[in-house]
């Protein structure tokens, strides 16, 4: 994206690509569709050490502005949720639709350059070293993406550049990931893996009503990655496995009134599946009564159990499964109008490799086309 934005304006652009070939995150996202990006971006999408950072790129260029494109390249997709757009056909007709302006505007793309140092000389001429050979630029423009799958070419070397050049780096945690859980909780929950809910979510006053889903080492799913972004370690989640339920109390007391000879098992198995019924009952150790013979005690345990059950993560899955990194470049050295480095003329950073981090759901593919076509307007 800084590429078709600076070769528009006339420039020279050379890409150094690490990998054998180009957009390798782009073609796997989407489940291969490519979420390309959300309706709804809007600042409030995204997580910073300055919350007011993304807001200009965002500005500049907007998710009306890729669709736009997307449009004019006659590429079909569809809304499948909560805003997200997403290819109808394959990920590929994105990644197409870049190279193919890249080419017509006359952009270089060179493959399998691995750089091992990039320094400033005199004159302000940037150079970027490989093993082999060196190219040099007036601008550098750095766009590696963060540590998520590594399996896909992810490295660390944006960051080292950036610290090398004086830049300070936030914290960097894997996040739009799935938790793995502690051992109580894997003990009776680990049976459940494939089984999938719809939830309400919350993290840190995030809420989240979508799906989860159990795996054999903890839970994912939607609202539980969406959740990531904002948990750090120790942080309790909590889970409400009845949202359509608001008032627990209120619905027992109907159903006992109603129903007064049904089991509590019996009720909200029409509402959740048994395994996981019968596996939640015994970690909370409910005995399945008839409703009349429920106590005020039984009660408060059913509606911690299943309107607000806590739990805390051992940790994240990790960089191979998580979406993102949360945490980069920090913003305080970098304009939020240019994206170009406050320390050093010449210099940008773009996209994740930057501390802004966004929502699941096609916010961190429109924070790359924003911020890089914004540093590339500006080189």
């Amino acid at each position: 994206m800084s590429a078709v934005s600076a070769l528009s304006r006339g420039k020279t652009v050379l890409i150094l690509e690490s990998n054998d070939k180009p957009g390798l995150k782009i073609l796997i996202s989407g489940g291969g569709r490519c979420n390309f990006t959300n309706l709804y971006a809007s600042p409030e999408a995204y997580v910073s050490g300055n919350p007011h950072f993304c807001k200009s790129a965002l500005k500049q260029f907007t998710q009306h502005d890729f669709i736009s494109l997307v449009e004019e390249d006659g590429i079909a997709y569809y809304e499948k949720t909560l805003g997200q757009l997403f290819c109808e056909h394959s990920s590929k007709e994105i990644l197409d639709l870049l190279l193919r302006r890249i080419r017509k505007l006359g952009g270089t793309l060179k493959t399998k350059v691995h750089l091992h140092k990039v320094e400033k000389e005199k004159k302000n001429i940037f150079y970027a070293h490989a093993e082999n050979e060196s190219y040099r630029a007036k601008n550098i423009i750095v766009a590696c993406g963060g540590l998520s799958f590594p399996q896909l070419g992810a490295t660390d070397f944006g960051y080292k550049l950036a610290k090398h050049f004086g830049h300070s780096i936030t914290k960097l945690d894997p996040a739009l990931d799935g938790f793995v859980f502690a051992e109580k909780e894997k003990k009776y929950f680990s049976s459940l893996s494939g089984i999938s809910l719809e939830t309400r979510v919350s993290c840190n006053s995030k809420h989240f009503e979508e799906n989860i889903l159990f795996t054999h080492i903890g839970i994912s799913g939607p609202s539980i990655l969406k959740a990531s972004l904002y948990w750090h370690k120790g942080d309790e989640v909590c889970i409400d496995f009845l949202p359509k339920i608001k008032n627990l109390r209120e619905y027992l007391d109907e159903k006992r009134k109603s129903h007064p000879k049904k089991m509590v098992f019996s009720l909200f198995s029409q509402d959740l599946p048994d395994r996981f019924l019968e596996k939640l009952f015994a970690y909370g150790k409910v005995k399945n009564k008839i409703l009349t013979e429920l106590t005020k005690q039984d009660m408060q345990l059913l509606e911690t159990l299943l309107k607000t059950f806590r739990f805390t993560p051992k940790s994240c899955i990790g960089y191979k499964k998580a979406e993102i990194t949360r945490g980069g470049v920090d913003t305080k050295d970098i304009s939020s109008q240019t994206m170009e480095s406050r320390l050093v003329p010449g210099l940008y950073f773009v996209g994740e490799v930057v501390d802004v981090s966004g929502l699941l759901g096609g916010y961190n593919f429109q924070w790359a086309w924003s911020s890089g076509w914004v540093a590339g307007k500006n080189v």
